[in-house]
């Protein structure tokens, strides 16, 4: 019990110093404060381009996007009811659709218009604060690995969750690079996104202590393995 409380007040914490960063950072978009930053950070990516960087990150940008996240999501609800982990396809569902909704929400709330796409590359529709691929990276791939590994070994975690984190660093990167968005706006993306996959495990944490105390490890681990049934 101990290190259940440990761990949920943790992510609560967590969860309020993202949700406080988040806010300031917003409020500095809105009065303008970052421009300056942003928009030199756009030109020092945008020196860096060359032909095969350029094809690279298109590639990696088509990760985040909703022909790729929508039939793999579908793939790994699929899997996981079809082998007994409904609660766990449930809590991805939660974390990946909620996410969504949210960065669409903020995207109207803040109104933020996006700058000038690099190297012809097809200028999306709609506002650019906070970024959907970072905030995806969190919220699909994030809350993905968190339950898929919950049942291998302390290697395998650190070998997956290093591979989301450069999944995540290279989605953002790949957004600024080929000019849709501001380096802010994926920063928010992130912020954005951790908030959210905490606040599906804070959510989640609290249904357990309703149904009683359960032995099992602690953290996204157990938070993937209790998913399970």
């Amino acid at each position: 019990m101990e290190k259940r409380n440990q761990t949920l007040t943790a992510g609560i914490g967590s969860a309020a110093g993202a949700v406080l960063l988040f806010g300031w950072l917003a409020g500095a978009v809105l009065r303008g404060e970052t421009m300056a930053l942003d928009s030199a950070a756009r030109n020092a990516v945008h020196a860096w381009a060359s032909p095969w960087l350029t094809a690279a990150l298109r590639a990696i940008t088509s990760l985040g996007e909703p022909e790729i996240l929508i039939p793999l999501g579908a793939l790994l609800v699929w899997r996981l009811f079809s082998t007994g982990r409904q609660r766990a396809a449930w809590l991805f569902l939660a974390a990946a659709i909620g996410g969504e909704v949210l960065d669409q929400t903020l995207k109207l709330v803040y109104h933020r218009v996006r700058p000038e796409a690099f190297f012809g590359y097809a200028q999306p529709g709609g506002y650019g604060f906070p970024s959907g691929h970072a905030m995806m990276s969190c919220c699909f791939y994030g809350v993905a690995a968190a339950i898929l590994t919950a049942r291998i070994g302390w290697r395998g975690r650190v070998l997956a969750w290093a591979m989301v984190g450069l999944l995540a660093a290279a989605l953002g990167f790949s957004r600024v690079y080929l000019g849709v968005h501001y380096p802010t706006d994926v920063l928010a993306g992130y912020l954005a996104g951790a908030i959210w996959a905490a606040a599906v495990r804070i959510g989640f944490e609290l249904r357990l202590r309703r149904a009683g105390p359960t032995k099992g490890s602690s953290g996204w681990r157990r938070w993937g393995r209790r998913a399970a049934g």
